[in-house]
């Protein structure tokens, strides 16, 4: 169905029914929901910028990113009640032959799902969204959030978030560093070590997709990344790390708010001999800090993974991410995780596949691993 349809289909500013059959009315009034529009966009980041439970993945920029660089289209709800925003849902349809027929907020992020000001918007866009999910024929609605919010859906806990905050001090920030991680950031300092920030993403690039291919994932496309820097601006920046003139590690940044996000990370092989990963980590703290930043968002890990014992090694707690599902075509919950043993074999072959290679068929596959 196309956006024109469904903007057909649900008409805009309808007030969405509640289960039985009242309109969803609470103590702040009705809220209507409706697509977003373009003369919608300052209006949703200035919502999104002050609602406490937003985040970077919620700015109306990543549907310009995920319409550009992957072709997917997005399905942006409000929530409004007398002319003003109390609510987003950001959504993108993904659908391939190979994954299935997707809704999720947000994909290729970590974090998504509604936000709202208050309950009476967030169960119109809850509602909202589950119509337009059945409308569709997806075969599940995926909400990506940090707590618990759809009371009876299906829930994975496969993945944690790590969080913290940056102190004032870099000495003191380094003190909170474990001790046998904080001797790995040392070692990358006595290895003369540096960082830069490129103005570009092809160091960047050659890095990641190496990574990826080592850890047998499909890499996304180089277009995606600058997609990314064009889009987002000042808030979107690379840092890259040299042991004299070569890059060995790298790693493309979101800032929100007070906020830092290292979020697309990868080394050399050469990276581990000089602690280029962990002089990384540190280095993108540091240049926060000065930026004026006060928390570092590590992203999401799986559980049991070698990514989620390295944020553990640098004093991080996990918290359990609440992913939740609204399931309409689909029986089950799905397993897209690497860590599925159905994908153990393509994995091990990925691996083995020339870097090259892996660059030119990886990203029509990844752009479908939302």
């Amino acid at each position: 169905m196309s956006s024109e349809a469904s903007a057909r289909a649900l008409p805009a500013g309808r007030i969405i029914a509640a289960a039985d059959g009242a309109a969803s009315v609470g103590e702040h009034g009705p809220a209507s929901v409706r697509p977003a529009t373009d003369a919608d966009r300052g209006a949703w980041n200035a919502f999104v910028f002050s609602e406490p439970g937003s985040t970077f993945f919620h700015r109306i920029e990543w549907q310009d990113v995920l319409k550009r660089a992957f072709g997917h289209r997005t399905r942006y709800l409000l929530a409004e009640r007398a002319g003003r925003i109390v609510g987003v849902l950001p959504l993108a349809e993904v659908k391939s032959t190979l994954f299935g027929h997707l809704l999720i907020s947000t994909p290729f992020c970590v974090y998504g799902g509604i936000v709202a000001a208050d309950a009476t918007a967030f169960d119109a866009l809850e509602r909202y969204a589950c119509e337009l999910a059945r409308e569709l024929g997806v075969d599940y609605l995926e909400m990506r959030n940090v707590t618990r919010r759809h009371e009876g859906w299906p829930s994975k806990d496969l993945y944690v978030t790590f969080r913290k905050s940056i102190g004032l001090d870099p000495e003191v920030n380094m003190l909170a560093i474990p001790r046998k991680q904080r001797a790995m950031v040392r070692k990358g300092i006595k290895e003369n070590l540096r960082s830069v920030v490129d103005p570009g993403v092809d160091r960047h690039y050659e890095l990641y997709s190496q990574s990826l291919r080592n850890l047998g994932t499909p890499v996304f496309s180089r277009r995606y990344l600058e997609t990314l820097r064009e889009v987002f601006g000042p808030d979107c920046d690379v840092v890259t790390i040299l042991k004299g003139d070569e890059p060995v590690a790298s790693c493309l940044n979101f800032y929100f708010r007070d906020e830092v996000l290292p979020y697309y990370g990868g080394g050399s092989s050469r990276a581990r001999a000089v602690a280029g990963n962990d002089f990384m980590y540190w280095e993108i703290m540091e240049r926060a800090r000065e930026r004026g930043c006060r928390v570092f968002d590590y992203g999401r890990s799986k559980q049991g993974t070698g990514a989620y014992d390295f944020k553990r090694n640098w004093g991080f707690d996990p918290v359990p991410l609440h992913y939740e599902y609204f399931l309409v075509r689909g029986k089950e919950l799905p397993n897209l995780s690497p860590s599925n043993p159905k994908y153990a074999r393509a994995i091990g072959i990925w691996r083995r596949i020339p870097l090259a290679i892996t660059q030119l068929i990886g990203p029509p596959i990844a752009k479908h691993l939302g």
